[in-house]
């Protein structure tokens, strides 16, 4: 079996995954000082309660857009799975796409397993919008190719921004507003969180299809995305395991190609 770590700049997602099926799924709130014991005795716990432990897992792959987790990570890999786990971003990983930006090594490993999984799952050229700490949008070509994207700023970190820079502007939870005009403080910025969100996606998905010049579905992943679906009708698909996918993917390319330590080094 495979452990598929995503760590994010807000969480970090545990999948454990047996072929091409997600036996099972967590999510752990990003810590750079999280050790890897602590993270071996939580994921033991949740592990053990669905029949499972360290010794069915032989395999894993981590990708992570915080360099601050990744020593523990992979220190959690190698001492407690025995396994020397595949790291996006390294120089010999075989993405299995082209990467065709100015600095391919400063594209997110996030990024690169969903433009990975669009194009395996989804034919045709693609925008993926990924509602995490940052929206992401991401550009694959028809060819397999990620083209580059859009980065914003994330409605829940938009949300805490516009709370701690005005004094009189509460914290609020996102939700979809009724009416577009509040009457009072907390529904006139719930409205302006939500719908000024639909407009961007649908205002940058826009751009995006006529500056590409050709159809282009359009897949959303990430926390928030079920809530803005149904206001987005560009949005023609939601795939909330869309990174891990990727991530098995690449794993899956690479399997063959790397050698493998003993299960039980003397």
């Amino acid at each position: 079996m495979l452990l598929a770590i995503d760590a994010g700049n807000t969480n970090i997602v545990f999948a454990v995954s047996d072929g091409e099926t997600i036996r099972n799924k967590w999510r752990l709130a990003t810590s750079a000082s999280r050790t890897s014991d602590e993270y071996a005795v939580w994921l033991a716990e949740l592990l053990k309660l669905h029949g499972l432990d360290f010794d069915r897992l032989t395999d894993a792959v981590i990708g992570t857009v915080v360099p601050a987790v990744l020593f523990d990570l992979r220190r959690l890999c190698r001492d407690y799975l025995k396994c020397e786990p595949l790291i996006i971003g390294d120089p010999d990983v075989d993405l299995g796409i082209g990467v065709k930006t100015d600095r391919p090594n400063a594209v997110g490993a996030d990024r690169i397993a969903n433009a990975v999984a669009a194009h395996h799952l989804y034919s045709g050229s693609c925008v993926v919008v990924d509602f995490g700490t940052a929206t992401n949008f991401d550009v694959v070509s028809a060819a397999g190719n990620y083209e580059g994207g859009v980065i914003a700023p994330g409605v829940n970190l938009s949300a805490e921004v516009l709370h701690r820079a005005a004094a009189l502007l509460p914290r609020v939870a996102i939700h979809r507003a009724q009416a577009v005009i509040g009457k009072d403080t907390v529904p006139a910025m719930q409205s302006g969180l939500y719908w000024g969100y639909v407009g961007l996606i649908e205002g940058l998905v826009s751009r995006i299809r006529a500056e590409h010049g050709e159809p282009m579905k359009v897949i959303a992943t990430g926390g928030l995305a079920h809530l803005f679906e149904r206001d987005i009708p560009a949005i023609e698909q939601v795939d909330d395991d869309l990174t891990i996918k990727g991530l098995m993917l690449i794993h899956a390319r690479n399997a063959g190609k790397r050698a493998r330590p003993p299960r039980n080094p003397a």
